[in-house]
C-alpha cells in the first residue's frame, strides 16, 4: 500500500508528513474503521474557497452572478469526478465489500467525495497554502479554459431558450425508469420536442441530472439537424 500511495501522491504533487490523514480520506464509509466523511466536508469548504478567490482574481469584470456560475461548474460532482479520474482515484479506493461488488470505485459520488477528502486531508497535513496549491494545480486547464457566459447556462435552459427563439413548444421530460437502491438509485429520463418529433434520452444519480443529459443530446440532434439542412 506505502508504494500505491506514492504514486498517489506523485500524481498530486504533495507528499504527506501523515500518511494516516490520506488513508482516511481514501476510505469510504462502506469500510472498516474511520472514514472520509469529516475530511470531504473540510475539503469541500476549502475547494469552494480557493476556486472563489482564483475566480475574483481573474475575472475582474464579471458579475457576482457569472462568479457563482463559474464556481459551480468548476467544482460539481462531474467535474471532481473527471480530476479523479485524471489521478485513477478509483484505484486507491477503500471500500466495503458491497461497493467493491457494485463498482464504488467508479461511481462519480464516491470518486468526488473522495477528492474533496484528500483536498481536507492536505490542508490538514500541509496548512492553507499546500491546499491552495493543489487545488490550483488539478484545475490549472480548467481555470486557463473557463466557459463563456452562454455556455454556463445548464443544457436545460439552453434547449427552452433555443425551441423559445425557433417559437416552438417546450420540451417534455419523462422519467422512463428509476433502478437501484434507495441510497443509490439510477434515473432513466426522455426529453421529448413534439412539434420535431425528437426523443432523446439520459441516465443520472439524480432526476436533474438525468434531465440535463437528456437535455444536451436534443441539443446536438436539433443542431445536427440544422447543419445538414
Amino acid at each position: 500500500m506505502s508504494q500505491d500511495l506514492d504514486k498517489l501522491q506523485a500524481s498530486l504533487g504533495y507528499q504527506f508528513s501523515n500518511q494516516d490523514l490520506l488513508i482516511e480520506a481514501l476510505t469510504h464509509r462502506s469500510a472498516q474503521g474511520r472514514n472520509n466523511e469529516r475530511l470531504e466536508f473540510l475539503g469541500d469548504s476549502a475547494l469552494n474557497f480557493v476556486i472563489a478567490d482564483e475566480l475574483f482574481r481573474r475575472c475582474p469584470q464579471e458579475s457576482e452572478g457569472v462568479l457563482s456560475r463559474l464556481r459551480a461548474n468548476l467544482v460539481n460532482r462531474g467535474s471532481l469526478a473527471e480530476l479523479a479520474r485524471a489521478l485513477q482515484l478509483g484505484e486507491y479506493l477503500r471500500l466495503g465489500s458491497g461497493e467493491i461488488k457494485s463498482g464504488g470505485h467508479r461511481r462519480e459520488s464516491i470518486l468526488a467525495d473522495s477528492l474533496e477528502a484528500i483536498i481536507g486531508a492536505v490542508y490538514l497535513d500541509g496548512g492553507f497554502v499546500a491546499c491552495r496549491e493543489l487545488v490550483l494545480r488539478l484545475y490549472e486547464n480548467r481555470l486557463q479554459q473557463l466557459p463563456s457566459v452562454a455556455e454556463l447556462k445548464d443544457a436545460k435552459t439552453r434547449l427552452q431558450e433555443y425551441l423559445q427563439g425557433l417559437r416552438k413548444p417546450l420540451p417534455v421530460y419523462e422519467v422512463l425508469e428509476v433502478s437501484g437502491k434507495a441510497h443509490d438509485q439510477l434515473f432513466r429520463v426522455e426529453c421529448t420536442v413534439l412539434d420535431a418529433g425528437l426523443h432523446t434520452e439520459g441516465e443520472g444519480s439524480s432526476r436533474r441530472q438525468a434531465e440535463q443529459i437528456a437535455a444536451e443530446a436534443m441539443l446536438a440532434l436539433l443542431m445536427q439537424g440544422k447543419s445538414n439542412k
